[in-house]
């Protein structure tokens, strides 16, 4: 058996080549672990059905790429776990219109489930390694509307356009105006931050007044998003 201890959502360290496809016994009981959280979005639970996590999953935990567990990644980042990207989904309510816009690619897990509910996908990552090895993952699965880029998710230039929707794969003191600017009237950013000392994920939507507002949801251990881009990896 192996030792999982210390911090129980994230794995040691390993490499993050893809390892074998999960049977129909395991994607049966990761729906249903997902539905037993509360999601009940019928979009959501067939993309995360149809995009194969094991095949973004370190090799060396394949095995547990269908369990609600955080993976280690290279360059000491982290795949959040299936149940918080569930809940970040739901809260994000992608349509099949929307544009949207993804902050810590990571291994491009969220980017391809994103991809199955958005009509345009684009996706920052600071470090070139992991976008590169993303954007391979990606093409082979013929998501040609998911785009992969290096660059500075949260000190972001000008993409051009407005996004319906942003998620921001990790924790952040706040919400960065660059980011929320560019949020449409009716369009919401989801991310995780410390709100009254506890670490949560948050829904933050501009209403038609042109006014944010946010919404406090569930607690959801996610670790930090990090500024800049990164100088080595």
């Amino acid at each position: 058996m192996r030792d999982f201890s210390g911090n129980p959502d994230a794995l040691d360290e390993a490499d993050a080549d893809a390892g074998p496809v999960t049977g129909a016994e395991e994607t049966v009981a990761f729906l249903l672990s997902l539905r037993a959280k509360g999601i009940r979005d019928t979009a959501v639970l067939r993309a995360m059905e149809v995009v194969p996590r094991d095949m973004f999953a370190p090799r060396r935990f394949a095995d547990l790429a269908r369990a609600d567990v955080s993976l280690p990644l290279p360059c000491g980042q982290t795949m959040t776990a299936p149940g918080i990207i569930a809940a970040m989904l739901k809260a994000l309510a992608v349509q099949r219109h929307h544009r949207v816009l993804e902050i810590g690619t990571g291994s491009g897990y969220l980017s391809a489930v994103l991809g199955h509910l958005g009509r345009e996908v684009i996706s920052i990552e600071r470090f070139r390694t992991l976008a590169l090895a993303a954007a391979e993952r990606i093409a082979s699965l013929g998501l040609s509307h998911v785009r992969i880029m290096p660059g500075d998710g949260l000190g972001i230039g000008n993409l051009g356009g407005t996004f319906d929707r942003i998620i921001l794969n990790g924790l952040v003191p706040a919400a960065p105006a660059a980011l929320t600017s560019t949020l449409p009237p009716g369009g919401r950013l989801v991310t995780a931050r410390v709100v009254e000392g506890v670490s949560r994920i948050v829904m933050i939507e501009r209403g038609a007044d042109g006014e944010l507002a946010e919404t406090p949801l569930q607690p959801a251990r996610m670790p930090p998003l990090a500024r800049g881009l990164a100088r080595a990896l």
